[in-house]
């Protein structure tokens, strides 16, 4: 679990970020999902785009992709969503 300052520190490092994924009116698919993983394992945060033609809402999206892949989510603005998750080896050093 993220304490408040390791949010505030990710959501920083977040709006230096470009999307890397972009979820469409397909939704959450398994391929996307591995994809997300394994992005996750090589980056340790990501920001995801959710597309207008999506019907459910980010802050749903957010929460299923987190239980999917262990993530958790740092912050849901809009139609992005931010997630991160500790790598086997870490690559953010994080306040404590």
């Amino acid at each position: 679990m993220l304490k408040g300052k390791q949010k505030a520190y990710l959501r920083g490092l977040l709006n230096t970020e470009p999307p890397i994924f972009q979820v469409g009116k397909e939704g959450l698919t398994e391929n996307l999902l591995q994809q997300l993983d394994d992005a996750l394992e090589a980056r340790e945060l990501i920001k995801i785009t959710v597309l207008n033609n999506q019907k459910a809402a980010p802050e749903a999206l957010a929460q299923t992709i987190a239980s999917r892949t262990g993530a958790e989510v740092v912050q849901v603005i809009g139609h992005k969503i931010g997630l991160y998750r500790r790598a086997r080896k870490p690559r953010l050093l994080l306040p404590d």
